[in-house]
C-alpha cells in the first residue's frame, strides 16, 4: 500500500472520530435535534439482530462516544442470544424491545439503525424520521420504488439524516479507484459489469408449522400479507420471497449495482431488461437464482452507457481476477462478487466490500498492469454516519438516501422487468415506466399492498 493511502486512512478515521397504531406517539416522540457536540454521547437503537444488525451492535461502540442504548427484535430467542454476546464483550446492557413503535417513543435515542428484513426497512426509517431520529438503513433502503421516494420526503420534511448501508461508498480503495476513472485513466468509460455469483444451497420445501415460542410473527410480518409460518419464510430465507425480499439482486447485488452506477457517473436509466429464472433446484424459492440484467443510459449528444448485471447461485467460473485471492475470497469459485469497468483505453477490476474493495487497473491495448490497492470499508461507513450526526451536514454523508433511492430503483426496475417478462422504458424525470401501468404498479407496492396498520404514509 502506498504511503499516501496510509495517510488518508489515518486522516479519515480522525475526521470520522405515523400512521395506524401508535402514530401519534411516534410522530410526537422527540423533537428535531440540533448539533451533537463532539464530546456528547450518541445513543443508537438497532432494529433487527439476527444477522447484519449484530455488526451494528459490535462495531458502532468502537467509535468514541457512541453507545448502542436499545435493541429491538421480534424474536425473543435472538434477543437473549445477542444480549449474552454483548455481555461477553463487556458492552453496556441496552433497553430491549420487540415492537419498534415502543422503541421510537424513547426520547433518549438519537438515531435508529434498521437491519430488519427488507419489507420493514422504509417503514421503520420513515417512522424514525417522524420521531425526530436520524437513520442508518441497511440495503436495500426500500422494498419497492415508492417506499424510498417517500423516505426521501420524510427525511426532508423532518430534517433528518439518512445513511444507506452501501458501505463501499466509504471504502478508501473504492473511492481511489473511482477517482482514477474520473481522471480518465482508462479513457471514456462506457460499460460497467456487476457480478453477484454466490453459491447458494437449495432451501428445500418447508411445511407450515406452529410459530416458535418467543417469536412475534405478526410483528415480523408487518406490512406484508399474512402467511402461515414456515421456516423458509423466516430467518434469512425470506430473501427469496417477493413479499419480503428482492432476491439476490436486492440482497448482495445492490452493493455492486451502486458501485457500477457510481463508477459510470449515471443516475436513473432509460431502458431496463432482465431475464432469467429459478433453475436446477426444486424448492420454495420465488425469486430467480439466475438473472441477467441490462440498464441502458441515453446521454446528451447521442452517446450511451450501459450497466450489465448478473446473479448466479450455482457453480460458476471466475471473471478476470474477481473471485481469486487477489480480488476476492479465494474460496474456489464459491463467491465471485465485484464490478468490472470498461473504457476506451483499459479496464478496472473492483472487488466487493467484504474484501476491502481491492482493485486492479489494466491499461492500454496491451493491458499493462496499472494502479492497484486494497483497503477496508465497513467501519469507515459507520464512522461517516456518526461524523454527519455531529456536523448535521447532509453533504457529509457518503451514501445519502437520495443516492440510495436511485440505486435501489435499478433493482426494482430489473425485478419488475423479470416478473413481467418484458423490457421497461423509464422516464428519469418523471420516475415512471413509460406506457406500462402494470410495471408502475409493481414499483408502487410490489403488487402486494400493505397490511394495516403497517402502511407507508401517503402524505409526507
Amino acid at each position: 500500500m502506498s504511503r499516501s493511502v496510509r495517510v488518508n486512512r489515518r486522516q479519515f478515521m480522525v475526521n470520522s472520530g405515523k400512521i395506524g397504531l401508535g402514530a401519534a406517539a411516534i410522530a410526537s416522540a422527540a423533537p428535531a435535534k440540533g448539533v451533537v457536540g463532539a464530546n456528547e454521547r450518541i445513543r443508537l437503537a438497532v432494529c433487527g439482530l439476527h444477522n447484519r444488525g449484530f455488526d451494528h451492535v459490535r462495531l458502532f461502540p468502537e467509535i468514541p462516544n457512541v453507545a448502542v442504548a436499545a435493541v429491538c427484535d421480534v424474536d425473543e430467542n435472538v434477543l437473549r442470544q445477542r444480549l449474552a454476546q454483548m455481555e461477553k464483550r463487556n458492552l453496556p446492557k441496552p433497553k430491549t424491545y420487540t415492537d419498534v413503535r415502543k422503541l421510537l417513543e424513547d426520547r433518549s435515542i438519537d438515531a435508529v439503525c434498521v437491519a430488519t428484513p427488507n419489507h420493514w426497512h422504509a417503514l421503520i426509517a420513515i417512522w424514525a424520521c417522524q420521531a425526530g431520529k436520524d437513520v442508518y438503513v441497511e440495503k436495500p433502503c426500500s422494498h419497492n420504488w415508492w417506499e424510498s421516494r417517500q423516505l426521501i420526503r420524510a427525511a426532508q420534511r423532518y430534517n433528518r439524516l439518512v445513511q444507506h448501508g452501501t458501505q463501499a461508498r466509504s471504502s478508501l480503495s473504492a473511492n481511489e479507484a473511482i477517482q482514477h476513472l474520473r481522471k480518465g485513466l482508462i479513457g471514456e468509460v462506457y460499460l460497467a459489469r456487476g457480478l453477484c455469483l454466490k453459491r447458494r444451497r437449495s432451501i428445500g420445501h418447508a411445511p407450515v408449522t406452529p410459530v416458535p415460542p418467543g417469536v412475534h410473527y405478526d410483528l415480523w410480518t408487518g406490512p406484508a400479507p399474512a402467511h402461515p409460518f414456515t421456516r423458509n419464510r423466516f430467518h434469512y430465507n425470506w430473501h427469496w420471497f417477493w413479499a419480503y425480499g428482492n432476491g439476490d439482486l436486492g440482497n448482495q447485488g445492490v452493493h455492486q449495482v451502486d458501485l457500477a452506477r457510481w463508477g459510470l457517473g449515471v443516475g436513473f436509466p432509460n431502458k431496463v431488461t432482465a431475464t432469467g429464472g429459478h433453475f436446477v433446484y426444486d424448492d420454495d424459492q420465488q425469486t430467480p437464482n439466475t438473472l441477467n440484467c441490462a440498464f441502458q443510459y441515453d446521454l446528451p449528444g447521442g452517446k450511451r452507457k450501459m450497466i450489465e448485471f448478473e446473479v448466479r447461485h450455482g457453480i460458476t467460473n471466475r471473471e478476470a481476477d474477481i473471485g481469486t485471492e487477489k480480488l476476492g475470497s479465494g474460496n474456489e469459485g464459491h463467491t465471485i462478487v465485484g464490478d468490472l469497468f470498461y473504457g476506451s483505453d483499459g479496464y478496472l477490476e473492483l472487488g466487493d466490500e467484504d474484501t476491502g474493495n481491492a482493485y486492479q487497473f489494466w491499461l492500454g491495448s496491451n493491458l499493462k498492469a496499472g494502479p492497484h490497492a486494497h483497503e477496508g470499508g465497513t467501519r469507515y461507513h459507520f464512522a461517516n454516519f456518526i461524523k454527519a450526526l455531529r456536523s448535521r451536514k447532509k453533504e457529509d454523508l457518503h451514501a445519502p438516501i437520495e443516492e440510495a433511492h436511485i440505486s435501489c430503483t435499478l433493482v426494482h426496475l430489473a425485478n419488475a422487468s423479470y416478473r413481467l417478462g418484458r423490457t421497461l422504458n423509464f422516464d428519469p424525470g418523471k420516475q415512471e415506466v413509460i406506457g406500462d401501468e402494470e410495471a408502475n404498479r409493481l414499483l408502487r407496492d410490489a403488487d402486494r399492498g400493505y397490511r394495516k396498520p403497517f402502511c407507508i404514509p401517503e402524505d409526507i
